[in-house]
């Protein structure tokens, strides 16, 4: 993978990525991350891999992981998030529930 002269900017902004991160991972420990900020992170992961994934064919198969791995990442929360909803039974009217007639029942017949 040859790389060449870097587009205008590009350095610049690649290094407050870094910086940011770097931050972030001083920041943060197992207890003080939330749904809202590891979505952000796992979408920050996406797209940095997208990006870099564009260099060369090589770079594509090296991250290709990548997209599943936050996919799985989310999925996982997903399914925190549920297990963490209280399940709240439907309300009642409060009458006996209708029972059926069984089968062979043939109906009421009305005589005279």
């Amino acid at each position: 993978m040859e790389l060449g002269q870097a587009g205008p900017g590009v350095e610049e902004r690649a290094a407050a990525v870094a910086d940011a991160v770097c931050e972030l991972v001083d920041a943060v420990t197992p207890r003080t991350w939330s749904t809202g900020a590891v979505e952000d992170a796992a979408d920050a992961i996406d797209m940095l891999a997208e990006a870099l994934a564009a260099i060369d064919p090589e770079a594509a198969r090296i991250l290709a992981a990548l997209p599943a791995a936050t996919a799985r990442l989310r999925h996982g929360l997903a399914q925190a998030s549920a297990e963490d909803v209280l399940e709240v039974p439907a309300p009642t009217s409060g009458r006996a529930r209708r029972r059926g007639l069984g089968p062979g029942w043939k109906g009421v017949r009305a005589t005279g």
